[in-house]
């Protein structure tokens, strides 16, 4: 497992590498730069700012200054005043036998072009945890309405139950968030006055959001869980287990649930990473303050900072998750191996 775990990390370094490098080049090919206005800057004032920003170098040159800042750590030794280009993700106190101010710092994605005092490692530190927290929220939402639904109604297969179950799925999938958002606030802000519409910072504003959000996947989930189970219980293995006298319960739960999960755990990886990183619509229709806008602002002003930043989040992101997919795997199925 430990070697499978190495060689997975190998592969997520070549990966970022990739993606990176595709990023950047089509973000400059792209007509127009982020200092582009309807009325036009000075052109003395744009030269400036591209010299300031390495904009006016070759192109690979700049993204060996971009890289070598992620990339490259530093030990500073004495403290240094908090500006642009010195804001690191990863700060931590060294040892006294370094000196009294030293530092590891490590991971700086550099500055954001569309505001003097903010980086774009303040915009992760102070909008990440936003995300997060209405992704888990939309996750557990997600697992809770869509796993017991696909169950039901797979145990209940061609009844009025499975019908009405899967109905309420399709539903689901058909309607998009747009669409469903907007409703949940009028119905639960507006008109019964149950939950606050928009806004951010105690438990009620995630509720509207994360069900929002929830219930669109457990919609996928509940119908990729049904059409799973239902293959797992007409397998032979599932008659013996009856044959033997278990329990129907045992039989639902030990042997046929485990073995359909697969599935589903291989759906949960990017549906994991792509709710944990922000959600554009619904962090914009319930005023959110998370990643989502500030990524389609980015592009709109053409931030590369911002954009490489998020590219490269929702990457590592990405491929963390499927990791521990496989890794579930391996629990679920033990004739998976990865050694």
């Amino acid at each position: 497992m430990a070697k499978f775990i190495f060689r997975r990390i190998l592969w997520m370094i070549l990966v970022l590498f990739l993606v990176s490098v595709i990023t950047f080049g089509m973000m400059h090919a792209v007509p127009g730069g982020p200092f582009s206005r309807e009325k036009p800057l000075p052109a003395a004032t744009v030269a400036l700012l591209n010299a300031k920003y390495h904009l006016d170098e070759p192109l690979f040159v700049q993204y060996l200054y971009y890289v070598g800042d992620i990339v490259v750590p530093r030990i500073t030794l004495e403290r240094t005043p908090p500006s642009q280009s010195e804001n690191y993700l990863i700060d931590i106190d060294l040892p006294d036998i370094f000196g009294e101010e030293a530092h590891f710092k490590w991971v700086n994605f550099g500055p954001t072009y569309t505001s003097r005092s903010r980086t774009v490692n303040d915009i992760f530190r102070e909008n990440l945890p936003n995300s997060v927290q209405l992704g888990i929220a939309a996750l557990c939402v997600s697992l809770a309405i869509g796993m017991p639904l696909g169950v039901f109604t797979a145990l209940k297969r061609n009844t009025r139950w499975d019908y009405a179950g899967m109905s309420v799925a399709i539903i689901g999938v058909s309607v998009p968030v747009i669409i469903s958002a907007p409703l949940m606030q009028y119905l639960f802000g507006v008109q019964w006055k149950i939950l606050p519409v928009t806004g951010w910072g105690t438990p009620a504003h995630v509720i509207l959001p994360a069900f929002a959000l929830g219930f669109v996947n457990s919609a996928l989930i509940a119908r990729l869980t049904r059409a799973s189970l239902l293959q797992v219980l007409n397998e032979d293995f599932i008659r013996t287990a009856r044959a033997k006298g278990l329990a129907e319960r045992r039989v639902i739960s030990l042997h046929a649930l485990k073995n359909s999960l697969i599935p589903v755990v291989t759906i949960l990886g990017p549906l994991a990473a792509a709710l944990l990183t922000g959600t554009f619509v619904v962090e914009t229709v319930f005023s959110v303050p998370g990643m989502g806008r500030y990524f389609i602002t980015s592009i709109r002003a053409r931030d590369y900072p911002v954009i490489m930043g998020t590219v490269l989040l929702y990457a590592a992101v990405l491929i963390i998750a499927n990791l521990v997919v496989d890794l579930i795997y391996a629990w679920i199925d033990p004739r998976i191996r990865y050694d």
